[in-house]
């Protein structure tokens, strides 16, 4: 059966490509296309005659004179063949030890030696967490993976499984999606996971749905309530880096690509959340809303206080650089940005916490978060307000 292409005609002209025609064609024989048509008539169609054989048209030179660009997109493929791509792309990745059965079957099958798994699902909905004229889709997969990898490591587990839920208009272009499924694959081999399975819809909007499974290892799972006065706060990772790309792309630049990237494809050190844990971490985290909400998180679920030292955080040169560059202060992007999904934990005080985790506060008695003594007027990210 003939796959059916989206292509555009363009003419060469003293002020670049002009489009000429827009439609659909038949691929029907690879390497042979139609000529450019003629005013009111169609590609394989001459004046008063019937279809063409396609035989009978050999692909034209890309001259000055014409340019043929062809995109294919899901709604070309179809529901089962996305799904057949999508397989196959992952096939080449292989599994990891802990899938039994991956992509292609009815559901997957994942090995358990803990006997207890760990898991969390994140949701990036396209013009909330992400726009396709900022991130391509491998920056999206990476991130989409990234992003639930961080939660999994915030309990003290390892990252071992990513079920993916994708829902797209059908118009979206199957390059897009390729890279997509690129960026997924890659951030799960850079953990030790695997994308085992998923599920793929028609939507108004791209919407990327992600499940990941952890194993814990056989250590007790590290969580937002065992802080106790004392403790020391450390952090691991770096601090509003990608609040700071977040703020370059909305101003109009792409660079400094550094602070940029940290936007598109946060890279968080994953294998701190077990390490902390080893440690004896009280309570973990990671920060995706803001450092300041995401500790008020571990001081509400503890019942306890926590005051953080600003210069303890150690903003880096480069953000500085940038944050005078745009006016804006780079003690915000550091203690309210989201996105960069740094790890954050409270360890005993007499417990040096392992590298790359730096301490950036205490916790006492009583509630709330402190910055240098005082309350910090913005807290971070919060969706429906």
């Amino acid at each position: 059966m003939a796959t059916r292409l989206s292509w555009h005609v363009a003419a060469r002209e003293p002020t670049g490509w002009n489009r000429l025609a827009r439609t659909d064609w038949p691929r029907a024989v690879p390497g042979r296309l139609s000529r450019p048509p003629r005013s009111g008539s169609r590609p394989g169609r001459r004046s008063g005659q019937g279809q063409a054989n396609p035989a009978r048209y050999r692909l034209p030179r890309i001259t000055e004179e014409y340019l043929i660009i062809a995109r294919l997109t899901i709604a070309d493929l179809g529901e089962f063949g996305l799904i057949r791509r999508i397989t196959a792309a992952l096939a080449t990745s292989g599994p990891n030890d802990s899938t039994v059965i991956g992509p292609g079957d009815d559901a997957a099958v994942v090995a358990t030696p803990d006997g207890r798994v760990v898991v969390t699902t994140d949701v990036l909905v396209e013009g909330t967490h992400f726009r396709r004229d900022w991130s391509s889709g491998e920056d999206v997969g990476h991130k989409a993976a990234v992003k639930n990898f961080a939660d999994i490591a915030a309990m003290g587990a390892v990252p071992t499984a990513l079920v993916v839920g994708f829902a797209a208009p059908g118009q979206t272009e199957v390059d897009w999606v390729d890279g997509l499924v690129a960026g997924l694959r890659e951030a799960c081999g850079t953990a030790g996971a695997a994308v085992v399975g998923g599920d793929v819809v028609r939507a108004d909007s791209i919407v990327v749905s992600a499940t990941a499974l952890g194993d814990l290892q056989g250590r007790r799972p590290v969580t937002l309530g065992g802080a106790e006065v004392g403790n020391n706060v450390a952090v691991a990772g770096r601090l509003g880096w990608a609040a700071a790309g977040f703020t370059v792309l909305s101003r109009g630049f792409r660079s400094p690509v550094q602070i940029v990237s940290a936007h598109r494809r946060p890279d968080p050190p994953l294998e701190a959340g077990p390490s902390a844990a080893m440690a004896g971490a009280t309570a973990m985290t990671d920060v995706s809303d803001g450092l300041v909400a995401d500790v008020g998180n571990i001081a509400r679920s503890s019942g306890v206080g926590i005051d953080l030292n600003g210069a303890a955080l150690g903003i880096e040169p480069k953000l500085m650089e940038v944050a005078a560059a745009l006016n804006v202060d780079p003690m915000t992007w550091t203690l309210t940005g989201g996105d960069d999904y740094a790890l954050v934990a409270t360890f005993p005080g007499a417990v040096e916490p392992p590298p790359p985790w730096r301490v950036i506060g205490t916790v006492r008695a009583g509630d709330g978060v402190l910055v240098d003594g005082r309350r910090w007027p913005q807290s971070g990210h919060e969706h429906f307000r």
